[in-house]
């Protein structure tokens, strides 16, 4: 897998011109192979993408114990954030020349406890692309367990730059 990385200032992520001119894949795909930087919430949270393809991404990271709650567990939050960066990046990979997103609304179901340390992967893939929303729907499962511990789903809402 090519070496990502992360935004460290706002002059390192596109302007709306840059992402005017590529495809929502194109541009998903150029953070992958580390050719642009990706979001920095994705090295906070510990996680980064694994796999992209046209409606479908794969996020892939271990929470720690930064990502604990008062109580020992790991944060909601920490599900909340993988689910949304995958699930809105697979709504990217559908998206023409000229569009862009941003999440309407979206949905987490937890299962069960992600113990810290345990490396996940969140795939989301695309239900349906219109012209004006899309709507995703994810998992995360454990990568050597294989246990479901999350779901989650959103609306987005597409539009033009």
């Amino acid at each position: 897998m090519p070496e990502q990385h992360v935004a460290k200032s706002p002059a390192d992520l596109p302007d709306r011109a840059t992402l005017a001119e590529m495809s929502g894949l194109d541009y998903i795909r150029a953070i992958f192979e580390g050719q642009m930087a990706g979001a920095p919430i994705a090295e906070l949270m510990n996680f980064h993408i694994h796999a992209v393809e046209k409606g479908k991404v794969t996020f892939r990271g271990a929470p720690g114990f930064q990502h604990f709650n008062p109580m020992g567990g790991v944060h909601g939050g920490w599900y909340g954030t993988i689910l949304d960066s995958a699930l809105g990046c697979a709504v990217a990979t559908v998206l023409d020349k000229g569009s862009i997103y941003t999440t309407l609304e979206y949905k987490v179901n937890l299962t069960r406890a992600i113990p810290a340390g345990t490396l996940v992967d969140c795939t989301a893939s695309v239900r349906h692309a219109g012209r004006s929303t899309a709507v995703a729907e994810a998992e995360i499962r454990g990568v050597d367990d294989g246990k479901l511990y999350a779901t989650g789903s959103t609306t987005c809402i597409v539009m033009r730059v």
